[in-house]
């Protein structure tokens, strides 16, 4: 048996079950009581709110306010539930982790299979962290359009001051230290700087259109989608695996309940962190696309590159692009830990536990960081990347495989609710990504034929 599907034992002075081994053995660290609800929180908002939120002002613009509102709530209440499935089958099954958990449905080709969606998936994630993070220092192009980054307007052009330089830069001062710790704990505090850079960004951004609904210079932003064609209402099913996207976070579920002091707390944690996240990704999108209407560009982190009508407000977009900027560097490792942990678990399934084999941690670690740099160089945009990793493993890892365990009921614990509502999700992951991989296939296919023509 793979090592991270070990069985849970009830203590006999507490309700919930906990791993037989001791927290220290998750970290390869000693005197480590267990991790805090706030810290939980924190760990758990950070790997929650990443790169999605800055594509979310932009699926407003497809679906319109009102259906792009409902939309981004539903999301989150649906991640509730499907993570409520992964805890209460998880600790019926008595499993250490998500991979686990699905082994225990599954076996061993279910588990392999997670692991591998949950490999793609983060990969795709830290690439767009890495391309966002590119284009707030040295810029990025859209539709013909060179946005330049600050970097760029603080000390000009020079080789330094170049997408691949500045990246190499950020990875060797700011990841390379982050991403080396063995426990994810240990990443509590970044995590708590991470989430108030968040509220930094919405704060900015309300303050900002609030200043200009004052001045009469914000239009009435479109409340519907604007449907002009077949193309155009197949397009909207396009934005379901950016909200999928941006409330994913499964895969650091066990990691983050295995190291909690009292273990029982995480469905509340879950619940804090969800309704925390709901509420930043609801202000985002609504200011965000009052402030830009239909200027929003897939990352509207590059709107703020240009004169917002207001005072100061160069200073505003470099305080934006900068803090933001600086929260997904803090977001990175805890992302990366669960990639490190799956990927370790997918090559060396009956290995020790990677805390205690250095020479496994660091080899592991570089490759993926290796692989992750040169994807962020070459990847067009955000919004190609959400597309391909978000209509494939990130609705697998978020609805289908929660979903698949509860029908599977190997311990008969589900309720008729759970079936209901799994067989909802697989039906709403399978149908929109269908369509989203169909509708980009299309519209590939339409611009070929009109360049040809």
């Amino acid at each position: 048996m793979p090592f991270s599907d070990r069985k849970f034992r009830r203590s006999p002075k507490t309700a919930p079950l906990i791993p037989q081994r001791h927290h220290d053995d998750f970290s390869g660290e000693s005197g480590f009581e267990g991790a805090s609800f706030s810290g939980a929180v924190f760990n758990l908002s950070t790997t929650v709110v990443g790169a999605g939120i800055m594509a979310l002002p932009a699926t407003l613009k497809q679906l319109g306010m009102v259906p792009g509102l409902i939309a981004i709530i539903l999301a989150g209440v649906l991640t509730e539930l499907s993570i409520d499935m992964l805890l209460r089958f998880g600790r019926a099954s008595k499993t250490a982790s998500y991979s686990g958990l699905v082994g225990d449905a599954f076996g061993g080709a279910g588990r392999t299979l997670l692991q591998v969606c949950i490999v793609i998936n983060n990969v795709g994630m830290l690439v767009v962290y890495m391309i966002i993070i590119g284009d707030v220092l040295s810029g990025t192009w859209s539709d013909g359009v060179h946005y330049s980054g600050v970097m760029e307007e603080w000390f000009g052009q020079h080789w330094w001051t170049t997408r691949s330089s500045l990246l190499l830069l950020t990875t060797l001062l700011v990841f390379t230290p982050l991403i080396s710790f063995k426990r994810v704990d240990s990443l509590r505090y970044t995590s708590a700087l991470s989430v108030g850079l968040a509220f930094v960004f919405v704060v900015i951004t309300a303050g900002i259109t609030v200043i200009k609904m004052i001045n009469g210079s914000i239009g009435m932003p479109r409340l519907l989608p604007e449907l002009v064609d077949q193309a155009s209402f197949w397009k909207l099913f396009t934005t379901v695996p950016i909200l999928v996207t941006a409330y994913i976070c499964h895969h650091n579920i066990h990691p983050i309940e295995n190291e909690l002091k009292d273990p029982s707390q995480m469905r509340s944690i879950v619940r804090t962190s969800i309704t925390l996240c709901s509420a930043v990704y609801v202000a985002t999108s609504f200011f965000g696309i009052l402030l830009f209407g239909d200027q929003t560009l897939d990352d509207v982190l590059a709107n703020f590159d240009g004169d917002l009508g207001i005072t100061y407000s160069s200073l505003l977009n470099d305080v934006v692009r900068v803090s933001y900027g600086i929260h997904l560097m803090l977001v990175f490792p805890i992302v990366f830990f669960s990639l490190r942990l799956n990927l370790d678990g997918l090559l060396f399934p009956y290995a020790i536990p990677l805390s205690f084999d250095s020479r496994r941690f660091f080899l592991i670690t570089a490759a993926l960081m290796g692989f992750i740099f040169l994807g962020a160089n070459f990847v067009p945009n955000i919004w190609d990347a959400f597309q391909f990793t978000g209509a494939t493993a990130t609705v697998s890892v978020g609805f289908i495989f929660p979903a698949a365990v509860a029908l599977r009921d190997t311990h008969r614990t589900a309720t008729k609710n759970d079936r209901l509502v799994s067989w909802v999700m697989i039906f709403l992951a399978v149908s929109s990504s269908t369509v989203a991989i169909s509708s980009d296939i299309y519209s590939i296919f339409v611009s070929d034929r009109g360049v040809w023509s």
